[in-house]
């Protein structure tokens, strides 16, 4: 579904945009990380990033060359557990659970209608505000396991340090995000404006990324950091199996 996809971009874009402006040391709590250079308050970003169990991300903008308007609202884990939501504007918007080996998922009417035009008003109707449930091995959901594994997004910042290179960093004054104090650090290169904000008290988490120009426009906020996601899932009653709604029929699961 081209929901998940936009999503999956806009949260690997998001580890994308971290690799940017972050190198790799130690991560350390550090409540003078405002007097360090540039280079090493954003080595110690990304390291704190990466030693996160799990984290709340929240990405809103436009991702990509398409221009797609959207955001990502998501809690994760490195067990592949997740629970949030994308919303695409007039395009419609999927509610996202996963837990252990099995997801659920939930279109709205918009999303079934722009997404899957033949066919998809059926399904909303035999949903009617339902959950749809499938295991998490189904190749059919194989994007959303994916999206929802806090796992995908390290080993795609691990993968590539190798690359991030920290020339041109600049550092700026210490400035609020969400009521916390942090530091900016900013790349610019190639008309695009890439800004980590990091906390500046206790441990260095990126606490949100801006991207301006080179045809992205988007924020993405890091929160929760090492807090469980939901255990809560969809009850009998609230879900359809997938096979039996591809079949067009009704069976609880």
């Amino acid at each position: 579904m081209s929901g998940h996809r936009w999503a999956a971009r806009a949260a690997a874009g998001a580890a994308a945009v971290a690799l940017t402006v972050t190198g790799g040391t130690l991560a350390q709590a550090d409540d003078d990380i405002d007097t360090l250079p540039a280079e090493e308050i954003a080595e110690r970003a990304r390291d704190a990033l990466l030693d996160a169990r799990s984290l709340h991300l929240s990405a809103r903008g436009s991702v990509g060359a398409t221009g797609e308007e959207g955001s990502v609202d998501l809690t994760l884990d490195r067990e592949g557990n997740c629970a949030g939501g994308v919303d695409m504007g007039a395009d419609g918007s999927v509610e996202i659970v996963k837990r252990g080996d099995d997801v659920w998922l939930k279109p709205d009417a918009a999303f079934w209608k722009n997404h899957v035009p033949i066919g998809g008003s059926t399904f909303d109707k035999i949903l009617d505000g339902r959950y749809m449930k499938a295991g998490a091995d189904d190749p059919r959901m194989r994007e959303v396991t994916e999206f929802c594994d806090l796992d995908t997004f390290r080993e795609l910042m691990t993968d590539n340090v190798g690359d991030a290179d920290l020339d041109g960093l600049t550092k700026g004054a210490r400035t609020e995000v969400n009521g916390a104090p942090t530091v900016p650090v900013t790349r610019a290169e190639g008309g695009e404006r890439v800004t980590a904000y990091v906390a500046a008290e206790g441990t260095p988490y990126p606490v949100r990324i801006t991207v301006r120009g080179g045809g992205e426009e988007g924020t993405v906020d890091f929160s929760g950091f090492d807090r469980p996601v939901p255990t809560a899932t969809p009850s009998t009653g609230e879900t359809v199996d997938v096979t039996a709604l591809l079949g067009r029929s009704i069976k609880p699961v």
